[in-house]
């Protein structure tokens, strides 16, 4: 299979300490973290340079050591902060294994997490101070327990307690930071996967792992010191840490967004150019700007622009980003690049902020591979596929059907040690050195990578046809009201009917329609699925349809929980 060459010049190391005291050696005065700071209507900024990142991880796991946490398992949970990304890279850099619990879990699944994972330490926002004091009642192995906000009741004590202690040891001489030996290829970080079907499984990732994922993206995606990347995904993510750890051995500045509803001024008040996220909010960011162009009746313009823009492209004259200032001034105007995981983009997305002169390249990887395995970048490009195997990456189909559709199987340094005790779970993924994604896709003769869809999600139809639902789903995707949906098989005599669950946009709906009844709302709906009905094979078509307002059940990376669903419904 087709895979990346060199594409661009990358440093090679085995440990994340590696790459972090890379980065802040190359970059002391570059500013790894901008914080904003609310004091009621005041708000004031936090600069902290490579140099004062470096110091802080160094106290802090100076600190850590010193509590007899070396070697010890350490949980952290809480919303992306300076604090959480101060716990995790000093733990992986120089203390111990890190622990990251998703922030969305209930009570019970922490502490259930905390007791499967064995973790020694927790670090945690003051908003889970009830929880851990439920925890602290329980049989966990936990022995210190570290609140992330600066005052949290006088209970715990703080990460500046802990960074203040740590520098206390560092001034009276205190070396064993520096000292710690890192095995390369033990675990390093035990992250729970974010299951839509099953009980989560707890990944093994080693040193190795994650610093290959971090050497083959630097080859294949041109990142810049002077990047401002905003940390939207949620850092417990394997996608989001390893994006954040990948930004840092390239001197980049990371900033935090203030939640869905301010991305667009975050955008503007960083001048970020740079982020990673879900195919989700690349969709929405999109129709939103379609809703404001047909708002003002300027579609026909819009339409035009591109074609002359496309046009000039061939002749290599590039006005992308002159022609649509207005747009990308709104998106904060420095917006370069983004990457899209997590789950397949609409390729008309993609084509449309490629159109605007922004690159956004879709990657394809799971947990258990630390994450990436496929990306796209600027100079290898087909929208709807997921891109080229990074260059240490082998990838290939299994079992293929007459449709070269099969399971996606791939080898290569990035891929997990396997699940924490549960071994049988483990053989099942990893054989002869192979991991098997559970993903279909098939292999384009240029080499790229498509995913048609989850292999558990696959509808058998009595007639013996595969329906891959992710395929329809893209389509209903594109309709400008829809907000979410999922297509799936409802049961009836014997045999399933291709069936979608629509969540609607009710102020897109509002806005168009008006006062409309729920009746005339699904007429207008069905008249665009008949519309999709036309473009697919006669077993495909959708012959229900269920439409709420009610956002559906999913994990926090924003992937449906789709047997969740199915059997809500």
């Amino acid at each position: 299979m087709k895979t990346y060459r060199k594409l661009y010049d990358a440093e090679k190391f085995d440990t994340i300490r590696e790459y972090i005291n890379n980065g802040i050696k190359k970059y002391p005065n570059n500013n790894a973290f901008i914080i904003k700071n609310k004091n009621g209507k005041e708000v004031s900024y936090t600069n902290i340079t490579y140099t004062q990142f470096g110091n802080d991880i160094k106290a802090f796991g100076t600190s850590l050591i010193n509590l007899g946490l070396e070697n010890k398992r350490i949980a952290i949970i809480g919303k992306n902060r300076y604090e959480w990304a101060v716990a995790f890279v000093s733990t992986l850099c120089g203390v111990g294994i890190t622990v990251p619990l998703d922030k969305g879990l209930p009570e019970q699944e922490i502490i259930l997490s905390l007791e499967r994972a064995k973790a020694d330490a927790i670090i945690f926002e003051s908003e889970y101070a009830d929880t851990i004091e439920n925890v602290q009642k329980t049989n966990t192995n936990i022995s210190q327990y570290i609140c992330m906000n600066s005052t949290c009741d006088g209970k715990f004590k703080t990460v500046r307690d802990i960074i203040d202690e740590g520098n206390a040891l560092l001034k009276n001489g205190d070396t064993r930071y520096d000292n710690h030996k890192i095995d390369s290829t033990g675990i390093a970080s035990i992250i729970f996967t974010s299951g839509t079907t099953s009980m989560s499984k707890a990944v093994m990732l080693s040193n190795i792992n994650i610093a290959s994922n971090i050497y083959n993206i630097n080859l294949a995606e041109k990142i810049y010191d002077t990047d401002v990347n905003m940390a939207f995904l949620p850092l417990h993510h394997t996608f989001g840490s390893t994006a954040l750890l990948l930004f840092l051995s390239d001197g980049v500045t990371n900033v935090f967004c203030d939640g869905l509803r301010h991305i667009q001024e975050n955008l503007k008040e960083y001048k970020v150019s740079i982020f990673v996220c879900v195919p989700l909010l690349l969709e929405a960011m999109y129709k939103k700007i379609y809703a404001e162009v047909d708002r003002q009746g300027k579609t026909k313009i819009l339409k035009l622009a591109n074609g002359i823009s496309r046009f000039l492209l061939k002749l290599k004259i590039d006005i992308r980003r002159k022609i649509f200032k207005q747009i990308l001034d709104n998106l904060g105007g420095n917006i370069r690049f983004v990457i899209s995981g997590a789950s397949a983009i609409d390729k008309n997305v993609a084509r449309g902020f490629y159109d605007f002169g922004i690159l956004a390249v879709q990657g394809y990887g799971l947990t258990e591979t630390s994450p990436v395995l496929t990306a796209e970048n600027a100079k290898c490009i087909k929208f709807g596929s997921v891109g080229l195997p990074l260059p240490e990456v082998d990838i290939k189909i299994d079992n293929p059907n007459e449709d070269g559709i099969g399971e996606i199987v791939a080898k290569g340094p990035n891929i997990m040690l396997g699940y924490y005790e549960m071994e049988e779970e483990t053989r099942k993924v990893l054989k002869d050195g192979w991991f098997y994604t559970g993903d279909l896709g098939y292999i384009d003769k240029d080499g790229f990578l498509f995913i048609t869809g989850r292999k558990k999600n696959v509808i058998v139809l009595k007639n013996g046809k595969n329906v891959y639902p992710e395929e329809i789903e893209l389509l209903i995707s594109t309709l400008p009201y829809v907000s979410e949906n999922m297509v799936f098989g409802m049961p009836k005599d014997d045999d399933l009917v291709i069936s979608a669950k629509i969540v609607y946009n009710k102020e897109y709906i509002s806005n168009k329609y008006g006062d409309i009844s729920e009746k005339d709302l699904k007429d207008i709906i069905w008249k665009d699925i008949k519309k999709i009905n036309s473009e697919l094979s006669n077993y495909k078509h959708i012959k229900n349809l269920i439409i709420t307002d009610e956002p559906m059940i999913k994990t926090t990376t924003q992937k449906v929980k789709r047997f969740e669903e199915i059997k809500k419904i």
